[in-house]
């Protein structure tokens, strides 16, 4: 491999480190805020780092996949079980998700031992989320929680029988907004009695 750049190798860097702490590759529009550079040096370095054989991308967001061995982990990991509860609608709510369909693995790095026991995955039906890499088909891990933060993906239970994933947005007035994103998909908006917290989306699976 060729070798890198100071700046080549920060950005390289940040990569690999969100990629062991959220469980998916960032966006260019995350690695941009972080480095307060344009969208369009971020491509350029992301190009150069191509050409130079450290990473491959396509496209599609969070597609970023290293080509360098991953490093070693400050403590153990070891691989655990958890749930795979059915399909879960980027798009419109979707009926309520009751039956497990098996197993997916995930690094403990991601979900500990203790949060295996109520952690649960998704597979994604629709693209409402594209814009913020995730895509049908993908399997979203999801901690299972009501302790989320404004900007936080969810799962959410609408009304006692619909689940959907989105962003969430506390309003006033004791309202709930779930953003899409992806601009052919509306905002939703409800009162907070009528939406459940089902948990937040912490990693995302892809398989090609």
């Amino acid at each position: 491999m060729k070798a890198l750049t100071e700046k080549q190798k920060k950005i390289l860097d940040y990569i690999e480190d969100f990629m062991e702490r959220e469980g998916m590759a960032p966006t260019v529009y995350e690695i941009a805020d972080f480095f307060s550079i344009k969208t369009s040096t971020v491509f350029a370095h992301l190009r150069a780092l191509q050409r130079k054989n450290h990473l491959t991308r396509s496209s599609k967001a969070r597609s970023i996949s290293l080509n360098r061995p991953k490093r070693k982990p400050k403590h153990m990991s070891f691989i655990l079980p958890i749930p795979l509860l059915g399909r879960i609608n980027a798009g419109l709510p979707a009926d309520s998700l009751e039956f497990k369909e098996g197993d997916i693995f995930v690094d403990s790095s991601l979900v500990s031992k203790k949060e295996q026991e109520t952690a649960f995955a998704l597979k994604v039906q629709g693209e409402s989320m594209r814009d913020l890499g995730i895509y049908e088909d993908d399997v979203v891990i999801v901690k299972q929680t009501e302790d989320v933060c404004p900007g936080d993906i969810i799962v959410a239970l609408i009304n006692k029988d619909e689940t959907t994933v989105k962003s969430y947005f506390p309003l006033r007035g004791g309202r709930v907004e779930l953003r899409p994103a992806n601009d052919e998909f509306s905002t939703q908006v409800y009162p907070s009695s009528h939406v459940k917290i089902q948990g937040k989306v912490i990693g995302l699976q892809r398989s090609y």
